[in-house]
């Protein structure tokens, strides 16, 4: 049976080149970063060439990318670490409802030590409300984090927009780019951002492995403490060999690819949208992400969609991603006005650059089968 892997918000295939560039750091270049010797230095040049490669990409200096272990290690570093660095001073935080969970449980755990924040609501598309942003800011607040595209939905916020608020207003932005990054303009100075979160499973890097950028000059306090690896800031021998795959993956990421998605998205869109009674949730065209389909299918659980696909080797998201398993209902489709009915009914169809259009035509002659078949023992109706 063919296999067809539609669940890439949640975790892409590792690029064949990205296995070759890290190979020889689990062999024969095996030493540590932090050795002075010739196998230590050969692994530290390994991870600065990797360093100036994502910097590069971000408009970045290199000695503002920090690594890290992935996205929510990263954003809880921001989180707590400027609270711990502001705190009793400043205590206030700026965030959205449909941020990932490792921002919203990370602001709901320093609420308990006396942080406030702010959770901004979005439009039916997913979109924060400028204005609600700007009024929300007061003389307490010291970050605003919002994040550049949803995993769940695909909405793009407008970052230049935000930025230029936060600016104006002194206060720090930072965003969580996990999802983004390499697929969407991503500028530190065009976007007026202090702190951006990274990862490298998204885009066809290794698991396990992340970055943050940090502009020059903000106090931030570590989360670990140690030996004081990445100038002192996140304490830990680093990890060689999922750094070096990190910068491969994006310095092989590519516009080509982009475009390449963004196509077959909107086929599956348009081919999906055919089936009767069914809504996409969030926005169309550039203001989406090229990889990114949610969908619900009214009358019809999305865990039932789920097993019959699977069943015809597609594997798609029923939940918001990193923790389906969970089976927890949505915050985001919940914060974007749709009824539980609908969110029970909604699944993710998230692709990559490997995702080829005969693999897309398939599941759009699949589906429509499977959604006929299930609305006509559906208990929902």
């Amino acid at each position: 049976m063919r296999k067809i892997y539609f669940d890439n918000a949640a975790s892409t295939r590792v690029d064949e080149r990205v296995i070759r560039a890290m190979e020889p750091y689990f062999g024969s270049k095996y030493g540590n970063a932090s050795s002075i010797h010739g196998f230590g230095r050969e692994a530290k040049e390994a991870i600065e060439n990797a360093r100036k490669i994502i910097a590069k990409r971000i408009g970045a200096r290199a000695r503002e990318i920090i690594f890290t272990s992935g996205g929510t290690e990263g954003n809880n570093f921001v989180l707590k670490g400027l609270f711990f660095s502001n705190y009793p001073r400043k205590n206030h935080i700026i965030t959205s409802k449909i941020e990932h969970d490792c921002i919203l449980n990370a602001c709901k755990w320093l609420e308990s030590l006396g942080a406030r924040v702010t959770y901004l609501d979005v439009d039916k598309e997913g979109f924060i409300d400028l204005e609600q942003l700007e009024k929300a800011i007061n003389e307490r607040t010291f970050l605003v984090s919002i994040m550049q595209a949803n995993n769940e939905v695909g909405t793009i916020q407008n970052l230049k927009a935000i930025g230029e608020i936060c600016k104006k207003r002194g206060v720090l932005f930072h965003t969580d780019a996990c999802q983004s990054f390499t697929k969407v303009p991503l500028d530190v100075n065009k976007m007026n951002l202090d702190l951006v979160t990274l990862n490298s499973h998204k885009i066809h890097g290794p698991k396990g492995v992340g970055a943050v950028y940090i502009r020059e000059g903000i106090k931030i306090t570590p989360l670990l403490h140690g030996g004081g690896h990445e100038k002192g800031l996140r304490s830990g021998t680093e990890n060689v060999s999922g750094i070096v795959g990190f910068g491969k993956a994006v310095e092989i990421s590519s516009r080509k690819d982009v475009e390449k998605m963004e196509k077959l998205r909107d086929i599956l869109i348009e081919g999906i949208l055919k089936i009767p009674n069914v809504k996409l949730n969030g926005p169309k065209g550039e203001k989406r992400l090229c990889n990114n389909v949610n969908v619900c299918f009214n009358d019809i659980e999305g865990e039932s969609i789920g097993g019959y696909l699977e069943s015809k080797g597609i594997f798609v998201s029923t939940g918001s991603a990193c923790a389906s398993h969970t089976l927890a209902s949505s915050h985001v489709l919940r914060a974007m006005g749709l009824s539980p009915q609908q969110i029970n009914s909604s699944i993710r169809i998230s692709i990559s650059r490997y995702t080829s259009e005969e693999e897309v035509r398939y599941f759009l002659k699949v589906l429509p089968k499977i959604v006929k078949k299930l609305r006509r023992f559906s208990a929902l109706r």
